[in-house]
């Protein structure tokens, strides 16, 4: 017989990417299309042999048996309308991920950051204790081939992304996904393209605490005052984590260029851990899954072993190489103010030398309601630099140079370059040996990081 054909509007996004393969592996036929392709996402397609084609173009989707539509395919866009003129079967993707990957045990790990780590590192250790769950994460790791699967057993951990199901679903994806047991790791207002308040960020999370069973568990960061406050009202019973007043208590973190020490507490019993990921929040991811591992069941010494060989995401503060100078160069998807501070305090921890940060912003902290999470962020870059935005489509949206006028004001040294050409000259002739060049932000920065190892 002739393979089932699917189609993904949209297929370099991360998540949609991993979807994408795991259906190659399922048999299908598998294509897609998209605005752009760029690494990683677009080498791991290449890898896995997948169809793709920059644009959308009718005649080379075909007729598919299935279109899994992203949230890059607006109403006017040509492939979708297409699907709907012709009543083709289509489905976003957390509703593909709901009806294929979901099991009796149901993990989703949750938060405005850490649960891309939490996914993959909760996935990997639940195969290292042979449970063989299905995944799916929103990354690339070199521990697991795969940022979707299913290996046939009875859990599945999932992330549980915030942001909108598709263009004309705003409800969250990890609405789709129903937990049974929760990681929550920690809550600050993101994504005001869809989330125009905090207190409508904030509802979102208290919709998902109500999902999960009072026969569930919420494994809950209780450093984070919105968690506090979200899980008071759930009937789930709550094992906290956190560096004071908790279930499980992490401290004595030492931090280094090769990675991370520090020790977990529980009533008195004491675990030694070690990681080669870098940065002390890390060290706060790791323990909410120590703890979610623990709790359902699995022995301390293999979540332990599993943690210490687990390398990491790829762009969370992956280093790519070094400048001809000597500086080191690392990339990280923080695109907002929040998530660069984390990353820029962790790289002054251990870093002599200057820091200099290239960032660019998600669409929604382009927004002017994002603007006042600008103040004060950035202080451990010695330079900040602002590249050419890339292009989107919103209306009141700011680019480049605004930006830099934004943080110029809580901020001494910020350098805007329209031009890609400038930036890279700039980088290659000041950065040296001790110094750091990180690159923050969702996109790829078009071939710089690549130019300037």
């Amino acid at each position: 017989m002739d393979k089932k054909h699917i189609h993904f509007i949209g297929i370099c996004g991360v998540g949609m990417s991993a979807l994408a393969i795991l259906w190659q592996k399922k048999g299908w036929h598998v294509t897609g299309s998209d605005v752009g392709f760029y690494p990683p996402i677009s080498t791991h397609l290449t890898d896995h042999k997948i169809e793709y084609y920059p644009g959308w173009h009718i005649e080379k989707m075909g007729r598919p048996d299935l279109v899994v539509v992203g949230n890059v395919a607006s109403s006017s866009n040509p492939e979708l309308k297409y699907v709907l003129e012709n009543d083709i079967p289509h489905i976003s993707y957390p509703e593909l991920i709901a009806q294929n990957l979901l099991k009796e045990n149901s993990i989703v790990c949750a938060g405005t950051y850490g649960k891309t780590t939490t996914t993959a590192l909760l996935a990997w250790i639940l195969k290292e204790a042979n449970l063989d769950p299905a995944y799916m994460f929103g990354g690339l790791t070199n521990n697991l081939e795969l940022s979707a699967d299913d290996l046939g057993g009875d859990y599945s951990v999932i992330e549980g992304d915030e942001y909108k199901t598709s263009r004309n679903d705003l409800r969250a994806k990890f609405f789709s996904y129903k937990p049974t047991q929760l990681l929550l790791t920690g809550i600050k207002w993101d994504h005001a393209d869809v989330y125009p308040t905090e207190a409508s960020y904030l509802e979102a999370f208290k919709k998902l605490v109500a999902l999960v069973p009072e026969t569930g568990l919420i494994i809950a960061c209780n450093d984070d005052k919105n968690i506090k406050n979200i899980i008071k009202t759930t009937k789930a019973p709550i094992v906290t984590y956190g560096q004071e007043k908790s279930n499980y208590i992490y401290e004595n973190i030492i931090q280094t260029k090769s990675g991370l020490n520090f020790t977990i507490e529980n009533f008195g019993e004491v675990f030694e851990l070690s990681s080669p990921m870098l940065g002390d929040y890390n060290a706060k991811n790791i323990c909410g899954v120590f703890v979610m591992a623990k709790e359902i069941g699995i022995e301390p010494n293999k979540i332990i072993k599993a943690i210490k060989n687990f390398i990491g995401i790829k762009r969370r503060l992956e280093k790519r190489g070094q400048t001809k100078l000597g500086a080191d160069v690392y990339d990280d998807i923080a695109h907002s103010p929040t998530k660069a501070q984390a990353v820029l305090n962790t790289l002054k921890n251990i870093y002599q030398g200057k820091i200099y940060a290239i960032f660019e912003p998600n669409t929604g902290n382009r927004q002017m309601e994002s603007f006042a999470d600008y103040d004060n962020h950035f202080t451990s870059a010695d330079e900040m630099i602002i590249p050419r935005l890339t292009k989107i489509k919103t209306s009141n949206s700011i680019e480049g140079k605004e930006l830099a006028e934004i943080i110029s004001k809580t901020h001494s040294n910020v350098k805007y370059f329209e031009q890609d050409e400038e930036l890279i000259k700039y980088i290659k002739e000041n950065a040296k040996a001790d110094d750091v060049v990180v690159f923050m932000g969702s996109h790829s920065f078009r071939g710089i990081i690549e130019n300037i190892i």
